[in-house]
């Protein structure tokens, strides 16, 4: 089942993207010149709005790829800095106190 967020989600941190990621950032330019909702858009017929659990969301899947294409990183290296580094958090639109990543991503062997 695919669910867009449609809700804002708000911290009392958000204020420290500003601070931290500058308007500069190729992550922030990218995140402000592009509209990712046309993801949502190609998977929806792909997806039951009715049954089956609620899906991880595809935009920052997507992303999550696309961090892996830009520099030329693991899929386990992308996750972890998405942890740490405030401009992959940033550009996955996480909480900057967020510490969520693809429970898949969970298992490294």
């Amino acid at each position: 089942m695919i669910v867009q967020q449609e809700s804002l989600r708000l911290s009392e941190y958000s204020s420290l993207y500003d601070l931290i990621v500058p308007n500069t950032n190729l992550l922030r330019r990218i995140n402000d010149l592009i509209d990712f909702n046309f993801i949502y858009e190609e998977l929806q017929s792909k997806y039951s709005k009715t049954q089956g659990r609620k899906a991880e969301s595809p935009i920052r899947l997507f992303k999550y790829l696309l961090l892996k294409v830009i520099y030329t990183i693991s899929d386990v290296y992308v996750v972890e800095r998405s942890r740490y580094d405030m401009s992959f958090k940033y550009f996955l639109e996480m909480l900057p106190e967020e510490d969520d990543c693809p429970k898949y991503f969970n298992k490294v062997s």
